[in-house]
């Protein structure tokens, strides 16, 4: 049987994905500060608006307006998309997404179902993990959510902060649960800082075991497959 796959919006990313995420699957993007994961997860959404398949952004961080500003910086506009049905941003904070999850779906299913969205994401879960003690709990909750996200049919991203090195946020619940991993690098070396982007973990999809260099230009972030990044 053919495994559909979803475009991560990162043409060169999708050639080492056998053509992107899993259909259905949740992914998690994990970085420091600076690192590029609002810019994967938003190149993601825009990715699917324009081929058709509408994007849900659900941040517990970042206003509005400051996104959309942002954004133009890639040529995305946000508030055209939106204008236009094919994307909504949501500013939630963590007992929102709490809540969402003891209703069974709320406001997003109905917008979903209203504006027939295919992919989501939640920016960033590290809030929403903190308001579970134990990883139990946690485990339980995470499992809530991405069986909302497949119930929705959508494909989803969420994003991970790691503020240091020693310091692993994405938790255990998260990490045995999630379908795949991408870990986002920005690290200094003999002065200069270098992005990176390495692929964790993919259910179902042969990855390979290097760390591959990436770059944020004016389009959005790229990767080059074929030049290995040392730390």
């Amino acid at each position: 049987m053919t495994i559909k796959r979803i475009s991560t919006g990162i043409p060169a990313l999708d050639s080492l994905l056998s053509g992107g995420f899993k259909k259905n699957s949740v992914n998690l993007v994990a970085g420091g500060a600076g690192t590029g994961k609002t810019i994967f997860a938003m190149q993601f959404i825009i990715d699917g608006i324009k081929k058709g398949e509408p994007g849900i952004y659900i941040t517990f961080e970042e206003k509005k307006e400051k996104a959309c500003e942002d954004m133009l910086e890639f040529g995305w506009d946000l508030k055209k998309y939106e204008e236009q049905g094919k994307f909504t941003y949501l500013e939630y904070n963590p007992e929102q997404v709490k809540k969402i999850l003891t209703e069974g779906g709320g406001i997003v299913e109905s917008i979903i179902e209203k504006t027939k969205a295919k992919r989501i994401v939640i920016d960033s879960v590290t809030s929403f993990s903190l308001l579970y003690e134990d990883e139990l709990t946690k485990k339980e909750a995470s499992l809530a959510l991405f069986e909302l996200i497949d119930k929705w049919d959508c494909t989803g991203v969420l994003t991970s902060q790691d503020e240091s090195k020693d310091d692993n946020t994405i938790t255990s619940a998260m990490e045995f649960e999630v379908d795949g991993i991408i870990l986002l690098y920005h690290v200094k070396k003999k002065g200069i800082r270098e992005r990176a982007l390495e692929i964790l973990k993919m259910r179902g999809t042969k990855i390979p075991e290097k760390t591959i260099s990436m770059e944020i230009t004016s389009s959005g972030i790229k990767v080059d497959p074929k030049k290995v990044v040392e730390f």
